[in-house]
């Protein structure tokens, strides 16, 4: 347990005032032994020789007791506290926009297997370590994209960011200010406090002031993480062939130091580099919820979390030393032990002890709070509760058993997400429908639901590409107005053929996705198409 002494106070420090009271007690019986109240009704010569001096006159004395029962309760009575107290129901996790630079130059061997693969490992990392806080994707090179919005679904933003490949993006460059800008627009409707990292081999000096701008006016933390050891001369394809730019010229594996250091000038960002070890995740972690925590305190008052329960036990211990023949303060050791049994926090495993006092839903709160999803799922008896660690756990069958059962926005946004991890894409829809329906401002649902329609339909645009023709027996049901393909199972495409096409859909997504926004940015600029 860290103590940040910086932030030691007490809550309540008038009960300070039992701590010299037992020491004031204390020092007035100091070297009485077993000759107190003796000492005014003897004279002092005839004393020693009429006091009978047993084993048991030895040791500590109730007076000892007493004076540290005094002092640790008024110590602990005054509320230590270091830490600010943040409710446990509340999601107090940062809000972190990933932009990854997709350049030709991150295909780099200096940082193995590749730069662009070192970041998409160490993103996959750092998604598992942020678990249940909202992470969104954003793509740049030439031109800055929006992959996905801010999510708590790692598995489905993992998804994207294995397709991530410097082939998505056509237009040369790194645009990090316009990285920044999309990040600052996907965040609007997100919580304060968030932050962009930028992951990158370098800057283009041109944008130097662009990205001082935006950093200005975003509203965001920028924080930069270098990627790569040094130049790598020509990069080379699959096939040892030197790669080309679209403008003729080769690709090369450039590291630029200089650039890094001035970009992160410009944003005024912490400049960080990407490591073998955890130290650049606890980098990144720990700037995102510093800046998080200290722009949520901004204006409101801080609550601390109370520390004096710990010494409950040691006060406990010293009680039991209470429970002597011939001390007159053994029963104070009933009453602090009772107290002390009473605070100390009972810990909710599974067992009849467990089941005496707590629910199953308090004790599978305490295990989904603890990571054991799986644990906490068999223990829920709340459907929202048992669905939320069902899909936390990976078990989407029983997480889509629980969800059916709640007519809420909130039910049938996670129906949603637990029918795309089963790859029911119109059931998905249908659900995410049904939750905006309910609540019709639910951005995180219009969020979801965008996504998996475009999904889908790169799906189905890449299948027909491939020439996988519908089946003969292929019709539309169309009587209940829902448009869904009913196919005979015979006519069936396999499910190693759908799986293939499936893990190969969201990088043909993307980058038909960037080309679509490109074009339409060249339009509205009027260039050429």
């Amino acid at each position: 347990m860290d103590i940040d002494l910086s932030a030691f106070h007490f809550l309540r420090p008038a009960w300070l005032a039992l701590v010299p009271a037992g020491l004031v007690l204390l020092w007035a019986r100091r070297g009485e032994g077993g000759l107190v109240g003796w000492r005014s009704a003897i004279a002092p010569a005839l004393l020693p020789h009429l006091v009978v001096r047993t084993p048991g006159s030895r040791g500590p004395r109730p007076v000892h007791a007493l004076a540290a029962l005094l002092v640790l309760a008024g110590i602990g009575a005054a509320g230590p506290s270091w830490q600010k107290d943040r409710p446990p129901f509340l999601d107090d996790l940062a809000p972190l926009m990933l932009a990854v630079d997709l350049s030709p130059s991150m295909d780099a061997a200096d940082v193995p297997p590749t730069r662009l693969d070192a970041v998409k490992h160490k993103l996959r990392d750092l998604l598992e370590r942020r678990r249940g806080a909202k992470t969104g994707l954003v793509a740049y090179a030439g031109s800055a994209h929006l992959v996905m919005p801010p999510t708590d679904d790692p598995a489905l933003l993992d998804l994207f960011i294995q397709a991530l490949s410097t082939t998505l993006i056509q237009a040369p460059g790194k645009d990090a200010a316009g990285a920044i800008g999309v990040a600052a627009a996907a965040m609007q409707a997100g919580q304060a406090g968030g932050t962009v990292l930028l992951a990158t081999d370098g800057a283009d000096a041109t944008q130097f002031d662009a990205v001082r701008d935006q950093a200005r006016t975003a509203g965001l933390q920028v924080l930069v993480l270098a990627v790569g050891q040094h130049d790598e001369g020509v990069i080379r394809d699959a096939q040892g062939r030197p790669r080309t730019g679209a403008d003729g010229k080769p690709a090369l594996g450039s590291f630029d130091a200089d650039g890094l250091k001035q970009l992160a000038r410009a944003a005024s960002a912490p400049l960080g580099s990407l490591t073998l070890d955890d130290d650049d995740l606890d980098w990144i972690v720990l700037h995102a919820q510093r800046h998080y925590a200290s722009v949520q305190d901004a204006g409101q008052a801080l609550h601390w979390q109370d520390a004096g329960y710990w010494l409950c036990w040691p006060l406990a211990l010293i009680a039991l030393l209470c429970v002597r023949r011939g001390w007159n303060v053994n029963w104070t050791a009933g009453v602090l032990l009772g107290l002390a049994v009473s605070a100390a926090p009972v810990p909710a495993s599974a067992g009849p002890l467990a089941d005496a006092f707590f629910t199953p839903d308090q004790q599978g709160r305490w295990a989904f709070d603890h990571g054991e999803a799986g644990r906490a799922a068999s223990l829920f008896r709340d459907p929202y509760w048992k669905g939320r660690a069902a899909y936390q756990a990976g078990d989407y069958p029983t997480a889509l058993a629980a969800f059916a059962q709640l007519d809420t926005p909130e039910g049938y946004f996670y129906l949603g997400n637990t029918q795309a991890q089963l790859h029911s894409y119109d059931d998905a829809l249908a659900a995410y429908d049904r939750a905006l329906q309910l609540r019709p401002d639910f951005p995180q649902a219009q969020a979801n639901r965008k996504l998996v329609g475009q999904l889908q339909a790169a799906i189905q645009a890449e299948q027909t590409e491939e020439g996988a023709q519908p089946p003969d027996d292929t019709h539309l049901d169309n009587q209940q107005g829902k448009g869904r393909a009913v196919r005979q199972p015979a006519a069936a495409p396999s499910a190693d053929q759908w799986l293939q096409n499936l893990t190969m859909s969201p990088a043909g997504f993307l980058q038909r996705k960037f080309g679509i926004e490109d074009a339409q940015r060249r339009a509205n600029a009027g260039g050429p198409p």
